[in-house]
């Protein structure tokens, strides 16, 4: 009996001063590992803050504004991804992966359609991102995940940046700071070889001892977290 297969709408999100082809080798991995599950992948690559053609100053600028929980705030790179995403989606679900600052860009998108009931049926990956805080309702669909050493330890500084902090307090209680307020529902460390800019790199040296790539590392800990949804 023939799979049925699904429609799936896919963004990957680049940061600052990325090349065009910084993301060949994930899309097609992607690609060939939802179609062998039945899933029928529209993948599209984005630039929210432009290639690595324009100026760093003015992307890192606008990187700022999506870092923010403002309703006012500039949102630059998150009004990008909405523009050039709003009318691909038709229904079908939708999955937005961002790298670094395309990161940030992907939450306030995602946080926008939804608010506009274009987007509904959806689930955004942060890879290597600043933290940006996470409205409470958006949660459960936002996952975040960085690097770490082989002790365990962030060594990503660009997932340094931001915070995910807020100030709590219970019944009459002194109200205290909580790291943790405005966290995406999921974060993990992932052992990747190199830097910031190598989670998606296939070849070496981004090979661990266990001939691993650093791509593959990075989509299975993704594609673990998205199970149940796909």
């Amino acid at each position: 009996m023939a799979v049925k297969s699904s429609r799936l709408q896919v963004y990957l999100l680049a940061g600052v001063k990325t090349t065009t082809c910084s993301f060949n080798a994930c899309k097609a991995r992607l690609e060939e590992q939802l179609r062998s599950e039945g899933h029928e992948p529209q993948i599209h690559v984005l630039f929210p803050y432009g290639d690595a053609s324009r100026n760093l100053l003015r992307q890192v600028l606008e990187v700022k504004t999506d870092l923010s929980n403002r309703m006012r705030a500039g949102r630059i790179g998150g009004k990008q991804v909405w523009q050039q995403i709003k009318d691909t989606v038709k229904g079908e679900k939708a999955l937005l992966i961002g790298h670094s600052g395309g990161g940030a860009a992907a939450y306030q998108a995602a946080k926008m359609l939804a608010e506009e009931g274009v987007m509904d049926d959806f689930r955004v990956v942060q890879v290597g991102s600043p933290r940006t805080p996470i409205d409470p309702v958006m949660r459960e669909r936002v996952s975040y995940f960085h690097s770490i050493d082989n002790w365990g330890k962030l060594n990503d500084p660009i997932s340094r940046i931001g915070s995910w902090g807020g100030w709590s307090r219970t019944g009459r209680s002194i109200p205290r700071w909580n790291r943790l307020k405005y966290a995406p529902g999921y974060v993990e460390g992932i052992p990747t070889v190199g830097g910031h800019a190598h989670y998606f790199r296939s070849t070496a040296p981004y090979v661990d001892t266990d001939a691993v790539c650093n791509l593959d590392k990075t989509i299975s800990r993704v594609r673990e977290w998205l199970k149940g949804w796909l």
